[in-house]
């Protein structure tokens, strides 16, 4: 699932080389942590979260098929002024 969601995102930043994902276990659910270019952030979420709420849905719907659960979080190492 990293490898797509990696695939997927480098392909919609600027930067695809300041872009990395960590996967995290919390209580069974994988968490991938997506850490990238501030200015890149805009183009994920997209207009009212339409984008990132479609990666979750394509990466909700594939780990189902695998058995697996898994979820999206964009983390943001700058604190929002």
């Amino acid at each position: 699932m990293q490898e797509f969601l990696e695939y997927v995102v480098k392909g919609l930043v600027q930067k695809p080389e300041a872009v990395t994902i960590t996967p995290v276990e919390r209580a069974g659910v994988t968490i991938y942590e997506l850490r990238m270019d501030s200015s890149d952030v805009g183009k994920i979420i997209g207009r009212q979260g339409v984008t990132i709420n479609a990666i979750r849905s394509l990466l909700l719907a594939g780990s189902a098929k695998k058995g697996l659960r898994c979820a999206v979080e964009i983390v943001e190492d700058n604190p929002a002024r």
